[in-house]
């Protein structure tokens, strides 16, 4: 089995705005379109199996519809996605957003500081961690940029070490653009894991397989960040790393599994 564990996707009618929207964010290209069709078709090409889907709430008040639009997705193929709800830190009721992800049957919370613009140790949005402790919710979070100080390493420990229970993936090795500053503060955390996303294209395969070394491969887990990058591309890349099979099977499908609770 492989599991492509970070992919964005986007209704088809504003599916290639956001995604080059994403793309100039981040001063990179967009490969593909981020409709669900298209996440489909080239990971059928690449041989992916499943898909952990997600969508990024840039105002409060686009929570609850793309919660239901990522759980819609799902409902309608369910043998080749899970979902991940949003949640936004400035919601009037985050308790219920949180609510919602979980009557939705959504499997944990996408979280993108920099993009919402928060700091994540701001003590005003510690009531986010709050709930996602009381459900049992693990949280994919965006973090790192060298351009920015809402998501970086400093930001992101002391929340690890306040709420131990709450299992944090920190999205593109820990820090995207700062992975081995992320690597050397968060490796020893043990509720904090981490995806591939959006790094193959950085750094070459002695400094990735450094990094995957520091997390140990029961905490790392594959990803693309599709729409940015070719499903394919990332694939063949993580395969030049030349891991031994039980390596491979555990950061190309095993830890997701195991991580986000997923059934197999």
């Amino acid at each position: 089995m492989i599991i492509d564990a970070h992919c964005h996707i986007y209704p088809d009618k504003i599916a290639d705005k956001a995604s080059h929207n994403t793309g100039s964010f981040y001063s990179l290209p967009t490969t593909h379109d981020g409709k669900v069709s298209t996440l489909l078709r080239i990971g059928d090409e690449a041989g992916v199996d499943k898909f952990v889907v997600q969508s990024v709430a840039t105002t409060p008040g686009q929570v609850s519809s793309i919660n239901r639009f990522i759980a819609e997705t799902v409902k309608n193929d369910p043998d080749r996605f899970y979902g991940l709800g949003t949640i936004h830190p400035e919601s009037d009721d985050i308790r219920s957003d949180i609510e919602e992800i979980v009557s939705l049957g959504l499997k944990g919370v996408k979280i993108h500081p920099d993009i919402q613009k928060f700091k994540l140790d701001d003590y005003r949005y510690l009531k986010m961690y709050d709930l996602l402790d009381e459900y049992g919710l693990p949280a994919l979070v965006h973090t790192g940029d060298h351009r920015y100080d809402y998501s970086n390493p400093n930001r992101m420990l002391p929340i690890l070490e306040i709420y131990e229970n709450v299992t944090f993936v920190g999205a593109h090795f820990g820090g995207w653009s700062v992975w081995e500053e992320a690597a050397s503060k968060l490796k020893d955390r043990p509720n904090f894991f981490v995806d591939c996303s959006s790094t193959f294209y950085a750094l070459d395969n002695e400094k990735v397989k450094k990094l995957i070394d520091i997390y140990g491969v029961d905490r790392v887990i594959f990803g693309t960040d599709y729409p940015m990058w070719d499903i394919k591309t990332e694939l063949d890349r993580f395969f030049t790393l030349g891991y031994d099979k039980e390596t491979e099977e555990k950061i190309l499908y095993k830890n997701a599994l195991r991580i986000y609770k997923l059934e197999p």
